[in-house]
């Protein structure tokens, strides 16, 4: 049978708009589902536009290999399209003798992970890149950056429809049901509510990867897992910013803790922390201030009282609950859930805004689209 498109996508975030980009490459008619009125306004939008340089995450893991291959390609991406980025580089600061094992472990997976160009730095090295900077050791990794993401989301949507596909926003997905021979329909509502028919079909949707799973016939309800909400505040300084580099404490469990930034418009940004939520919600709490600035006088001891303004809030779509070790990416596909054409995308949280290049090329290459 003749299908509308080859490919539907569900989600115009920046993982979502990456799957339809590399699907486009190939030459396949393209159309992203997004339920908001304009991409990327849900995970990709909150969080600190860093590009991760891969030094946390366990051998062989999605995380390490997609973190990457996906900062190589997005730096190459983002010169080729101009895109706004300050590739400044991070320092991993141990503030006191009881954590230099700790960063000195992230070192080590980090060169197993082939991040390039690491260095060890005594105290007095880092305070020589940082003056006011309060460190024992600590580790440079040059590869880490910030980048302009929606600058890289519009990007990416340019190219998906210069090459003949659509972004359409204001359309959630509904529901989709695989037809006999293969293939889907799929039905999007919103004002104009339409069903389209398509070859393969990619979720990629955020915080709703587990509802959209569910709403796909046949779907097996065990192969769906349990989602949890990571919500991370920011807290943005006033005055001059301290640091040129992204400055980085030892990580704590479940996220790699609340650090610093200098953006792109030279303000210093701290954050995010971590707080177990159950529903959605974006308000900062004044009051966590209290818990950031103790945590950044670890590393910074010269933080002005008072000096600090709420900022945003993000919320990050985790497969594990507190106290429970961090999993992998899940991108599943035919052997897990039986469904030939789809991939399912669950617990794209960092790096998988740096990732997402790079599993936008596998989960092509799940599909048959080497």
């Amino acid at each position: 049978m003749s299908f509308d498109f080859d490919a539907v996508v569900v989600g115009a975030g920046a993982v979502g708009l990456a799957c339809g980009r590399a699907m486009s490459r190939r030459s396949l008619t393209v159309l992203v589902l997004e339920k908001e009125p304009h991409i990327g306004q849900g995970v990709s939008s909150r969080n600190s536009e860093v590009i991760h340089g891969g030094l946390y995450y366990p051998t062989g893991s999605l995380k390490a290999r997609f973190c990457v291959e996906g900062r190589r390609a997005l730096y190459a991406f983002l010169d080729s399209r101009k895109i706004d980025y300050r590739r400044c580089g991070k320092l991993v600061v141990a503030t006191a003798e009881d954590e230099v094992d700790h960063i000195e472990a992230i070192f080590n997976q980090a060169t197993i992970n082939g991040v390039e160009g690491l260095e060890h730095l005594t105290g007095a090295q880092a305070r020589a890149l940082e003056p006011a900077l309060n460190a024992h050791a600590a580790i440079l990794s040059p590869e880490s950056g910030l980048f302009d993401s929606h600058g890289y989301m519009l990007a990416l949507q340019g190219e998906i429809e210069d090459a003949g596909g659509s972004v359409v926003v204001d359309t959630p997905f509904e529901a989709a049901e695989p037809l006999t021979g293969g293939g889907f329909r799929v039905q999007a509502g919103g004002e104009a509510e339409t069903t389209v028919t398509t070859r393969l079909l990619v979720t990629a949707p955020g915080l709703s990867s587990q509802a959209v799973a569910g709403q796909i016939a046949g779907y097996p309800v065990e192969d769906i897992p349990t989602g949890y909400l990571g919500k991370g505040v920011y807290f943005r300084l006033t005055g001059a910013a301290p640091f040129q580099r992204l400055i980085y404490p030892p990580p704590v469990p479940g996220s790699t803790g609340a650090h610093y930034r200098r953006d792109l418009g030279g303000q210093g940004v701290f954050g995010p922390d971590l707080e177990w939520v159950e529903v959605e919600d974006y308000a900062v709490d004044p009051t966590r201030v209290v818990a950031f600035e103790r945590h950044i006088r670890r590393f910074w001891p010269g933080l002005p009282d008072g000096a600090l303004t709420p900022d945003y809030a993000g919320i990050r779509p985790k497969l594990h609950g507190p106290g429970e070790p961090q999993p992998d990416f899940q991108l599943k596909g035919r052997d897990d859930h039986g469904i030939d054409g789809l991939v399912a995308l669950f617990g794209i949280e960092s790096p998988g805004l740096t990732s997402s290049l790079a599993i936008g090329e596998a989960v092509a290459a799940m599909l048959g689209h080497d």
